[in-house]
């Protein structure tokens, strides 16, 4: 049995509102994380992921009110992430609502948190979230909201999280993010091939013709914010173009 991928919006949300940008910067308000949550259900997306996008560059918790108030309002998985350093604030995450939690710049400095949290909670709930910036000869992993330089090479990280015990990588490429020109496709097929965990694609969608190379590219699901946030496509319609290409996925209920 082929497995349906997975059309997943993302929620960047900084003060409590949702926010998008180019490349991590100029961000702009979009909406109430909440409202918007529900609507991208309602039109058929498969996930949700919620990024408090500064909370590690402010060095402060992930705003759990928020991700509670987002959850109550949601039957699909949500993804949680932004600010986790430990397996307790994983537990409050999840005690808060979230399906899976995402870790980025913690789990970098301290790779071990990672094998924790799996044993704690089990691999499916663990997300390593990893923002990757083209260099020569590759790519490299940035941290802190895209601020700073991991000093590692994306792809053995990926690796490493997943032996470590990572139950999904969630792959943004920061040079494609927010720009529509399309998933970076090497990148994303160089890490699905490196890894036996499914990754969700990020960066980069401006149309459900982007969702459909980098899924048939080894993405398992296909994250995307601004065009649904923009108004330029829906949900459902994406879902749509996506069987009509012959990739798999949940129907939409009308």
């Amino acid at each position: 049995m082929t497995l349906a991928k997975r059309v997943v919006v993302c929620l960047d949300v900084d003060a409590g509102r949702v926010v998008k940008g180019v490349k991590f910067r100029d961000l702009r308000d979009v909406g109430d994380p909440v409202a918007l949550a529900k609507r991208y259900e309602d039109e058929g997306a498969d996930e949700v992921v919620f990024l408090d996008i500064s909370a590690s560059h402010e060095d402060r918790a992930t705003m759990l009110d928020v991700v509670r108030r987002t959850a109550e309002a949601l039957f699909v998985p949500l993804t949680v992430g932004g600010g986790i350093r430990s397996p307790s604030d994983m537990r409050d995450a999840l005690n808060a609502g979230a399906d899976k939690v995402a870790i980025n710049t913690a789990a970098l400095a301290h790779p071990e948190l990672i094998g924790a949290c799996a044993e704690r909670f089990g691999s499916q709930c663990v997300v390593v979230a990893v923002d990757a910036k083209r260099t020569p000869g590759g790519w490299r992993v940035f941290t802190h909201g895209g601020r700073r330089d991991g000093g590692r090479d994306a792809v053995a990280w990926c690796q490493e999280a997943a032996t470590r015990g990572a139950g999904e990588i969630l792959l943004t490429s920061m040079d494609a993010d927010g720009t529509h020109d399309g998933y970076d496709i090497e990148l994303t097929r160089a890490v699905a091939r490196a890894v036996p965990i499914p990754v969700v694609a990020s960066g980069g969608c401006g149309e459900a013709g982007h969702m459909v190379k980098v899924l048939d590219a080894g993405a398992d699901a296909a994250l995307a914010a601004s065009i649904f946030h923009d108004g330029h496509s829906r949900v459902g319609a994406v879902k749509r173009h996506l069987t009509e290409a012959g990739i798999p996925t949940r129907p939409v209920t009308p």
